[in-house]
């Protein structure tokens, strides 16, 4: 029952009942209502500023959970990367070096894959962490672009290993004749005195002697270009086409065993040491040209011989002599 409220009427001396209008009712409910409406909103705002509500809490543990899966992600794609950049430098450093190949420019490489414009579809779809995406799927395909360049890169190696087949196969990497004792070897590559014209001269060739009749070796798979005879300077001489720009020389022979066109193996008997042309006793001269240089045969003459025996060819053939011609 509501409290009967009375004020003093300083007028008729009396105490007066306080009429309540419906207006004032009105007022005061407002009122009441107003600050109970501020009071639940600051109570509701201070609420959510420090608790969640438990969509928000499963939220939030659903993206911890992807923030885990990426670093997780981003981890493995780290150690590929680590990977695919040791098999490149693998490729550059060691592989394309045996073969002799350019390597692969680094701008090639690393160069990118384009901007956010390659996955519009996906931005359309208004995704949450559009930047931790995009980073990630960029990623991806740069090492997919990478791994991509690395697997061609292999299969130009596989050709250039068998083409490496055979141009070791054609390489002038043995000596002309038979020198087990390594003792045949009479002037190398150099300045040298000429037998005949007693100066000192360029020497182009290496000289090797042996008695009259023996036999003179292709030293690399090849095709014979040159049989030719002559009285005065090479004499008797023959040049044999490797490809991969290398041709071989022999001269002051006695006997010819090919002929012009003919393909011969490396250790075929090509002909017969001599004394023809300018010489003054049974050799065999030995040139080497690489690309239309004439270049010193010594570095060449590895195959079947030890490093010790190597490192006495090298000596020998640095000696300043005589020329045999």
């Amino acid at each position: 029952m509501a409290r009967i409220k009375y004020y003093y009427d300083t007028e008729t001396c009396k105490y007066e009942r306080v009429k309540v209008t419906k207006w004032d009712i009105t007022l005061n409910l407002l009122g009441f209502m107003s600050v109970a409406l501020i009071l639940a909103i600051i109570i509701l705002y201070t609420y959510n500023a420090y608790f969640d509500s438990p969509k928000e809490a499963q939220l939030k543990k659903e993206n911890q959970e992807l923030k885990l899966h990426y670093d997780l992600i981003n981890q493995e794609m780290e150690k590929v990367s680590e990977v695919l950049v040791a098999l490149e430098e693998r490729d550059d450093d060691i592989y394309r070096v045996i073969f002799e190949s350019e390597p692969i420019p680094n701008t090639v490489r690393s160069a990118g894959v384009g901007g956010a414009a390659r996955y519009r579809e996906l931005l359309e779809k208004g995704i949450e962490q559009e930047e931790l995406v995009l980073s990630a799927l960029q990623r991806v395909d740069l090492i997919k672009k990478r791994m991509f360049i690395q697997s061609k890169s292999y299969d130009e190696l596989v050709e250039l290993a068998q083409n490496k087949t055979d141009l070791l196969a054609s390489m002038p990497a043995i000596q002309p004749i038979s020198n087990v004792e390594l003792t045949r070897l009479a002037s190398g590559f150099g300045i040298r005195m000429h037998p005949i014209q007693k100066i000192r001269k360029m020497h182009y060739g290496i000289d090797f002697t042996a008695p009259q009749g023996t036999n003179v070796y292709a030293v690399g798979d090849g095709k014979i270009i040159k049989v030719y005879s002559s009285f005065t300077g090479y004499g008797k001489q023959i040049e044999i086409d490797h490809g991969y720009g290398f041709v071989t020389k022999y001269a002051h022979l006695s006997e010819f065993k090919v002929k012009v066109g003919q393909s011969v193996k490396r250790g075929e008997v090509i002909g017969l040491v001599g004394s023809t042309g300018a010489s003054t006793a049974p050799h065999v001269h030995y040139e080497v040209i690489k690309d239309g240089k004439k270049i010193d045969p010594a570095p060449y003459l590895f195959m079947d011989l030890s490093a010790e025996e190597y490192e006495k060819i090298l000596e020998l053939a640095a000696r300043e002599n005589q020329s045999l011609g």
